[in-house]
């Protein structure tokens, strides 16, 4: 909700995590000339009757998502943030966990990553190759693609 009332994706503790994964600050993070943030859905879906959020509304990407990807061309590095990522832009139906793990099958131009939100605190502890392995490459790249 922070996120929607604020009109500015990511400004929350998934976006603080997201942003030391990546190695960027705040203003490097938002510098729409370098860094675009396409979200799966364009607007809050809502919660669920556990409080979580509801996945993104399929219209959402059908309408959008498929317009703004096209817009953006060919672009040097594509981070796919979690599981709706991955299922939108891989057409995978396998888990975060499976897709994350083969991230070398996709590296150097694309990187899928689990959400960063603190509900998968459990999964970076279960994974530990993610923070040790994944990231410091992911650094690197980031670093190259916003020269």
């Amino acid at each position: 909700m922070r996120v929607h009332l604020a009109g500015k994706p990511f400004c929350d503790r998934s976006g603080d995590r997201l942003r030391e994964w990546l190695g960027l600050d705040s203003g490097a993070f938002y510098d729409r000339s370098r860094v675009a943030i396409v979200p799966m859905a364009f607007c809050f879906p809502g919660y669920d009757a556990q409080g979580a959020d509801l996945p993104p509304p399929q219209i959402c990407g059908a309408t959008w998502h498929s317009r703004v990807m096209t817009a953006l061309g060919d672009v040097p590095l594509t981070l796919l943030v979690g599981g709706h990522a991955h299922r939108w832009h891989l057409g995978s139906r396998r888990s975060v966990t499976a897709t994350v793990t083969d991230w070398r099958d996709l590296a150097p131009r694309v990187y899928p990553l689990p959400h960063p939100s603190w509900r998968n605190t459990a999964w970076l502890r279960k994974n530990p190759w993610f923070e040790a392995e994944l990231l410091p490459d992911l650094r690197l790249q980031v670093k190259e693609a916003l020269r």
